[in-house]
């Protein structure tokens, strides 16, 4: 038998005079009341009550072992409040993982207003365009910008993560400027190098005939966006970046979007987190906050 509730069957016999009241207020039968502080003495190898046909009394023993277990279950019902308050408010660590450039732009502006809006919250965040494990590696919550693989983790859709193509004025005033997507097939486009994969060497743009797809060259394949961006701004190609990342240089001319007609891929994204039966409150905020700002 559970050794917790018998000690509150045992208060509660010994509180209220005998086994008959303390059934009728614990809703249980006098039968098992008697099996609960039963198996206390068999625990104990000592005896708790005297017990006649008439009264009950506790004995020496019994009088001792009253005052632990009215101690024990006062903490077992602070735990267990002090549980409950937890789930309440959000509070406590949370660790995060976002692809860097995401992560760096986007995430972290809307983690400051999470973190002023939560104060009792504590983001740990590492940035890394490595597919990550979210439970091996102990995250509560990732981003994923990429379609998602048949996984047992739940995802929640966010908007779409829009690219840009551009290139130095420098740059195409040495090359051209490409005028459908087929054009860039004989630019030197500058790839992005994935932690686990090969770079993308193929590039869609939509326009109004339909979608149209073109490989490209990349003899210069980074795995950081502000490094391909300085490439960039040196005149050595045209780069497909997210537009938080360009939005400055192209509003100051520094970069020029090309192919104006035709929409830029753009890549799905979701928030990640574990089936979880009982999230936190810290991971349900967070993840609350995340969808209503990128959603």
């Amino acid at each position: 038998m559970d050794r917790l509730a018998s000690m509150e069957v045992f208060v509660k016999a010994a509180d209220s005079g005998s086994f008959a009241a303390a059934a009728a207020t614990l809703g249980l039968s006098s039968q098992m009341v008697g099996k609960h502080v039963r198996a206390l003495e068999e625990r104990l190898g000592a005896r708790l009550l005297n017990r006649t046909t008439r009264r009950q009394s506790l004995t020496e023993v019994g009088r001792a072992f009253y005052e632990r277990c009215k101690l024990v279950l006062a903490e077992a019902e602070a735990a267990d409040a002090l549980a409950a308050d937890l789930r309440a408010a959000p509070r406590g660590r949370l660790r995060v993982n976002a692809p860097v450039n995401f992560g760096t732009y986007r995430l972290v502006p809307m983690l400051v207003r999470y973190l002023r809006q939560y104060p009792e919250v504590t983001v740990d965040l590492t940035v890394s365009d490595r597919i990550v494990d979210l439970v091996e590696e102990g995250y509560e919550a990732v981003i994923r910008i990429s379609p998602l693989a048949d996984s047992t983790l739940i995802a929640r859709s966010l908007a779409p993560y829009r690219l840009v193509a551009c290139a130095a004025p420098a740059y195409l005033a040495e090359r051209g400027t490409p005028v459908v997507p087929a054009d860039l097939a004989r630019h030197e486009c500058l790839g992005f190098a994935y932690w686990a994969r090969p770079p993308v060497d193929e590039w869609q743009f939509t326009g109004a005939d339909g979608v149209h797809s073109v490989r490209v060259g990349s003899r210069l394949a980074i795995n950081n966006g502000q490094a391909l961006r300085a490439a960039a701004l040196e005149g050595f190609g045209i780069i497909l970046l997210s537009q938080e990342l360009l939005e400055d240089d192209l509003a100051a001319g520094r970069l020029v979007r090309i192919l104006p007609g035709y929409e830029p891929p753009s890549r799905p994204m979701h928030i990640l987190f574990a089936p979880d039966r009982k999230p936190t409150p810290k991971l349900r905020s967070f993840i609350d906050f995340v969808v209503a700002t990128f959603g």
